[in-house]
């Protein structure tokens, strides 16, 4: 036993390296495409005073805050955000009402997503991200015995997470409901949730989907400007044709770090949604192809630390790590397939890399627990307690 043990302290670092390195490379290289993705809009624009540099330093300054964020949720113990987790869940469903009150919401392209702090704009929808992760985490752990009943199990969560839905559709922002449906679903479904009530649950989202789109007529519109948007290359398909034509210029290798043409104001949001679409003009499918793999190998490190939670015994970790796995995993396949034209325009940033102070803050709070996970299962591995 002792021998054991001190072969553990011998052989088993403190924390997983590899995701803190590949969570630095993501956080680092959006920080450069940010900057070369913004330059032109932010010497057009007379609300950044014709500065090259003012979507640069925000940027690092939210950079700070979420890695100040990150290292501070790092030092809060799994078992308070467990016990906590009920309460961030009604602040989260608070800013969402609040939201949505006129003078206090702030309206930008016809979406009612933020609330104006003075210095920055917060966007509830990305905290409540958070907020679901460990709420649906905490109920599942709470309600392991009950998740074969479809009244006292699977109901209520249902009902909760239909107030979140009602919430953010009359924002609107279906992307976010997307995320944070597939959360809970996931959570649910790895928490050992009847697999006939797991199934009839996406049977009913399906047509939930299908009814929102089509009972919604510009949501309707973004899927048929997706599916052909050379059809009206100047109107519902503009975004995505020149998203696509910037695919198209970058080739292999890119026309080289700050050479897009796309960026000079004809793609829009091409520092926040369609970051994707400059790297892969300007970095090719090179470029591409890393962001593709950073992401992948952050999203294998979170279900690997999850799945040592497991044998662990600490199931609120383990579901709260899998739930960070798929939030992060699920928004970024959503952001991409939105830039290469694979599904339908969505208001979805790249995570950890498009412009956004509330999206940097929650991500960076995510991975600061999610290391925080690690560590209190390496320490339990290790022999001591936690």
């Amino acid at each position: 036993m002792i021998s054991a043990t001190l072969k553990a302290n011998t052989v088993l670092p403190d924390y997983d390296y590899p995701l803190l390195w590949v969570t630095l490379f993501i956080l680092g290289f959006g920080l450069v495409m940010v900057y070369s993705a913004s330059i032109a809009l932010a010497e057009a624009d007379p609300h950044t005073h014709y500065r090259y540099t003012y979507f640069l330093v925000r940027h690092a300054i939210f950079l700070g805050v979420g890695l100040t964020a990150g290292m501070l949720a790092f030092t809060v113990p799994t078992t308070t955000w467990q016990r906590l987790s009920p309460y961030l869940f009604m602040v989260g469903l608070a800013l969402l009402v609040v939201v949505l009150i006129p003078g206090l919401g702030r309206e930008v392209n016809g979406s009612r997503r933020w609330l104006s702090l003075f210095v920055i704009n917060l966007q509830p929808s990305e905290l409540m991200k958070l907020f679901a992760v460990m709420y649906a985490a905490d109920y599942t752990v709470r309600k392991a015995a009950f998740l074969d009943s479809f009244t006292k199990g699977f109901l209520p969560m249902l009902m909760v997470m239909l107030i979140v839905g009602g919430l953010l559709l009359m924002e609107p922002d279906f992307g976010a409901f997307a995320v944070i449906t597939a959360i809970a679903m996931s959570i649910l479904f790895l928490g050992g949730l009847n697999g006939k009530q797991f199934g009839g649950l996406i049977f009913l989202l399906l047509i939930g989907f299908v009814l929102l789109i089509w009972s919604s007529p510009y949501r309707l519109q973004r899927i048929i400007g997706f599916m052909d948007p050379w059809a009206d290359p100047f109107g519902k398909g503009y975004q995505l044709s020149h998203a696509l034509i910037a695919f198209g210029r970058g080739e292999w290798f890119g026309v080289g770090l700050g050479g897009s043409v796309e960026k000079l104001l004809y793609l829009p949001e091409a520092h926040t949604d369609f970051l994707l679409a400059v790297i892969a003009e300007e970095l090719g499918f090179a470029g591409v192809l890393a962001v593709i793999a950073a992401f992948s190998w952050l999203t294998v490190r979170a279900f690997s630390i999850a799945k040592r939670a497991v044998e662990q015994e600490r199931n609120f970790s383990a579901l709260a790590a899998y739930g960070i796995g798929v939030w992060l995993a699920v928004q970024s396949i959503i952001n991409m397939g939105v830039n290469m034209g694979l599904l339908p325009t969505k208001g979805l940033t790249l995570p950890l890399m498009s412009f956004g102070g509330s999206g940097i803050v929650a991500n960076c709070i995510a991975l600061g627990v999610l290391l925080r996970i690690d560590w209190e299962v390496r320490q339990l591995m290790k022999g001591y307690s936690v």
